[in-house]
């Protein structure tokens, strides 16, 4: 099922701060794992992902480092930072408010629920 770019684009910055505060990673990591943990129902185009990234390393919510790969290869990672980690905290309780209110004004669903 195809789901609607605005549906996602709510909660991009929440699912990238979540991924990042698990573990560093580079940018065709992070397309890769949102596409696996949701068994492919989101899928985030090189040209999404890159200018939110910057936006949150802007804002101060992410930085960046350069590391080589065991073949030589130089990969660009994102780490999420102390502020980050303050509003992943805001983006969790954002994002519980509005799938709860959703879910009681289409009849009731609990939280979770498909």
């Amino acid at each position: 099922m195809a789901v609607d770019k605005g549906l996602m684009g709510g909660s991009t910055v929440f699912m990238l701060l979540s991924l990042l505060q698990e573990k560093p990673c580079y940018g065709y990591e992070i397309i890769k794992e949102i596409e696996k943990r949701s068994d492919n129902v989101f899928q985030m185009k090189e040209g999404t992902l890159y200018p939110v990234l910057h936006r949150m390393e802007n804002q101060g919510y992410v930085e960046s480092y350069r590391e080589k790969t065991d073949s030589g290869k130089e990969r660009k990672y994102y780490r999420i930072t102390t502020k980050g980690q303050g509003q992943l905290v805001e983006e969790e309780k954002q994002w519980k408010e509005f799938t709860f209110s959703v879910a009681k004004v289409v009849g009731g669903m609990s939280y979770g629920t498909a």
